[in-house]
């Protein structure tokens, strides 16, 4: 009979003699795998032309890091300062700051094989159901289909009186808070607390009550999104582990914003519950979409998932433009004078203002404007794929499967697009021939195409209309303590804004 256990015995004592022949092999394999792969992308890659750092040409890592810390615009920014209009910031990714760069990724196509689809390893997918932000083109298209009612200029009009009570409530809560004469508070806080009611009255049919009983359990979680998909969007560019990227966050880092971001679905899941349960017609996002006919409206997870969306974009981006409007106003006086005698000159009361007597000032369109440039709500670029039989972008032949994307940081505070990049100054968006040189077309906060933002109107009546009536309404000052606000703000796809403390009093009452 053969002796099986004495082979056993043989093959087992080989290996505990050869594991460090095994893990010297193992390691002289990933070591030359390793060189070789950089080798590759650096020297024979399709973009080993172009411009970038060779570290960033070999390896996802700097790329992949700068992201998890939350500075990628900044290094993108300082990438192209350094190597010109269009860079290799990855392997396989190349930015552009250039504006024919925003036609040629994100514009209209003329047949959908050209269009460049969303880069699967950037958007993070809802577990519930696709979103309008990350949907294929055809989820997309009917998406934003059922949307556009609840976004159009006729809803806008309808939802005026709603949105002005709570700007009502905001106005008079500052009011209330500086009765007394100047007092501190935190405007980041409140600019969060007015969009995120205005937001969540037209995306559920009630608001979340923040500017009657203050921060919200909510708000907390909002707040902790960004960064607990950060952590799913880098495991997704790992290969293999990428399709497993919110079991293995879920699972590995539950981290507080992995929680917080968990919070917020489960939130989201009660709101959409009740908006379906009430049957009122009413000027909202869900009105049109919950009168379909059984099939042709969203299914409950698509409610879900896109509610969840529309709260996260509709309220943090439109704080984070009034939070940084208001900041490049209060380090600029004489700036800030120039609003205040505009706004003093056409309005005898605040409560005059409206959605469409505001829009006509031209003053404040234009700080909002400089705002977006210095302080855009959407951070760093919004990456696409060039399609299979590849593209020219700004000039360039790009092959396909490339990622591509204009960096908006880096475009709007380059001086290959703006003259004084650095500086606030929101004349460049009114006397037009003192700033020749001004690209200004390179400036899309709300991106172009198919896929632009359909909030975009709601923005900037928002915008305007509750800049408006503070300014009008109150004197403000920066305490000492948040002069520098802007500086070193961490940004994934919008900034993580700390406090802003800002001295307030009445300017009328």
């Amino acid at each position: 009979m053969f002796d099986w256990a004495g082979l056993s015995r043989v093959g087992f004592t080989w290996t505990l003699l050869n594991i460090p022949n095994i893990v010297a092999s193992a390691v002289t394999f990933a070591v030359v795998y390793l060189v070789g792969y950089s080798g590759y992308n650096i020297l024979f890659h399709p973009l080993a032309r172009y411009p970038g750092p060779r570290l960033r040409a070999a390896s996802k890592v700097p790329y992949l890091r700068a992201m998890w810390t939350g500075y990628h615009h900044r290094a993108v920014q300082e990438l192209h300062a350094r190597y010109g209009p269009v860079v290799r910031i990855a392997p396989n990714n190349l930015s552009f700051i250039n504006p024919q760069a925003w036609k040629d990724i994100y514009a209209h196509k003329k047949t959908p094989e050209l269009e460049m689809i969303k880069d699967p390893e950037f958007y993070v997918r809802n577990p519930d159901a696709p979103t309008i932000v990350n949907g294929n083109r055809e989820e997309h298209a009917r998406y934003r289909r059922l949307y556009s009612p609840g976004f159009s200029s006729r809803s806008l009009r309808e939802q005026e009186p709603l949105i002005q009570v709570y700007v009502n409530m905001f106005i008079n809560g500052l009011s209330r808070a500086c009765d007394q004469g100047e007092t501190p508070v935190d405007m980041v806080q409140w600019f969060n607390w007015v969009t995120f009611d205005i937001i969540g009255d037209l995306a559920f049919g009630e608001p979340f009550g923040c500017l009657e009983s203050g921060a919200t359990d909510w708000l907390l979680k909002l707040n902790q999104i960004e960064e607990a998909q950060m952590h799913f969007r880098i495991i997704q560019h790992i290969p293999l582990l990428g399709r497993y990227a919110r079991q293995i966050v879920n699972k590995m880092l539950p981290s507080d914003a992995v929680k917080g971001a968990e919070g917020h679905r489960k939130l989201t899941q009660e709101k959409v519950t009740r908006r379906i349960e009430n049957n009122a017609s009413r000027p909202d996002f869900m009105d049109h979409i919950l009168r379909q006919p059984p099939g042709k409206g969203f299914t409950f997870g698509e409610m879900l998932s896109n509610s969840a969306t529309l709260i996260q974009a509709g309220s943090e981006t439109t704080a984070t433009l009034l939070s940084g409007s208001l900041y490049l106003l209060l380090r600029h006086p004489d700036k800030m004078q120039k609003l205040v005698d505009e706004l003093t000159t056409s309005f005898a009361s605040d409560d005059l203002m409206t959605i469409e007597n505001t829009d006509r000032l031209t003053y404040l369109a234009a700080v909002l404007e400089e705002g977006l440039r210095l302080y855009s709500p959407a951070v760093p670029g919004f990456p696409r794929r060039v399609p299979n039989g590849g593209a020219v972008v700004d000039g360039e032949y790009i092959p396909g499967g490339v990622s591509v994307a204009v960096n908006h940081y880096a475009a709007y505070h380059s001086p290959l697009n703006f003259s004084r990049p650095e500086e606030f100054i929101p004349e460049r968006f009114i006397d037009v021939t003192e700033f020749p040189d001004d690209r200004r077309e390179v400036l899309q906060p709300f991106s172009m195409g198919p896929r632009n933002c359909i909030g975009k109107s709601l923005a900037y009546a928002e915008g305007k209309l509750i800049l408006g009536r503070a300014v009008w309404k109150f004197d403000m000052r920066l305490s000492e303590k948040s002069q520098n606000w802007m500086r070193d703000q961490k940004g994934y796809v919008t900034w993580l804004r700390p406090e802003m403390e800002v001295y307030v009093k009445l300017r009328h009452r």
